[in-house]
This record gives C-alpha cells, structure tokens and sequence, in this order.
C-alpha cells in the first residue's frame, strides 16, 4: 500500500481531522488504491504556506468519475 501526502486548505482540514468529513473529491492527477493511506496536510491558501498540521486517513474506496454514466451529460453541464 502507497503513502500520498496532498495538500489540504484550511477551510476542509478541521472537518477531516475531526471525522465530520469522511470523503474527498480529487483530480485524478496522482494513482490512488483502496487501502492506501493519505497524509493530508494543511495548506493556508492566503499566505501560501503549509501550517505544519497533518491527518492521516485510510482510502476506503475510490470511485473514477469517468467511468460513471448514470448522470446524462447535458445535466450534469446545466446543474453540475
């Protein structure tokens, strides 16, 4: 199993840490499998810096958005 450590804003970290938020919605730019772990590390977006707080959290499912067509094109473009 693979460690990742990704950036994470401020505004998201608390939640994550706490447990509140339980997923996380990524561009598929890195490889990520079931059972690897994320290092999420806080990212202050106004002074560009990381804060030096991390979490780790166990990927427990992944889900490729392109591979899913149960929403039809057209309404995802209208409503997102």
């Amino acid at each position: 199993m693979a460690t990742i450590h990704k950036k994470t804003t401020k505004e998201y970290f608390e939640q994550i840490a706490s447990g509140e938020k339980k997923f996380e919605l990524r561009i598929a730019d890195f490889e990520v499998k079931k059972g690897d772990t994320l290092v999420l590390e806080e990212w202050d977006r106004e002074k560009q810096v990381y804060t030096g707080r991390e979490t780790e959290v166990r990927v427990t499912y992944v889900l490729k958005t392109k591979d899913v067509d149960f929403f039809q094109k057209e309404d995802v473009e209208k409503h997102g």
